[in-house]
């Protein structure tokens, strides 16, 4: 992932007449992370690109208000994990679906970003089964390879309880590939 000077972004962001343009910096840094964060929860592609679109229009229109307390990114990850929770919870109400019985197959083979093998498909299938903060973790420590102290801030989450469910997701992965083989 490209890095960005956070300073020069915070004052490019206050100053309206280079907002736009410090904005589109923004976008073009963390567009491609992001939308992997959301896919890893929503599992769709289309939904996805819904998702991420809707992150950075609210993203755009609380750009007055960012102070920089947090980095950036953290702050984008966090409207994009509240607009991917929100997606789901307004599905499962129009589907009368409970939490612990909706999961959705992933299509990764058909998701214009996914170019792997056959062993990173099955992999993927495995991370699909998880629940989706088992997911979400699991996909931020393994995929993205954060430490602990970060994902507790993306997600206000225990390290404890992060650790926990990274070991329980590992567990399921280990035994979801072990019957397909």
């Amino acid at each position: 992932m490209a890095k960005i000077d956070e300073q020069d972004i915070l004052n490019k962001l206050q100053n309206p007449l280079t907002r736009r343009r410090a904005f589109e910096s923004i976008v073009n840094v963390y567009s491609r992370q992001l939308y992997w964060q959301i896919h890893y929860i929503l599992q769709n592609h289309d939904d996805t690109d819904d998702v991420l679109q809707n992150t950075f229009i609210k993203a755009w229109k609380g750009i007055e208000r960012f102070k920089g307390d947090s980095a950036i990114y953290t702050w984008l990850y966090r409207i994009a994990h509240n607009e991917a929770i929100t997606f789901l919870k307004q599905r499962k109400q129009l589907y009368s679906i409970d939490d612990e019985d909706f999961t959705e197959q992933a299509t990764f083979e058909a998701d214009e970003y996914f170019d792997g093998d056959a062993t990173q498909k099955l992999l993927m299938q495995a991370v699909s089964t998880l629940p989706a903060k088992q997911r979400q973790v699991f996909c931020l420590k393994y995929f993205e390879d954060k430490k602990y102290e970060e994902i507790s801030e993306l997600v206000g989450t225990s390290i404890g309880a992060l650790k926990a469910s990274y070991h329980i997701a590992v567990e399921k992965i280990t035994n979801f590939i072990k019957s397909k083989e």
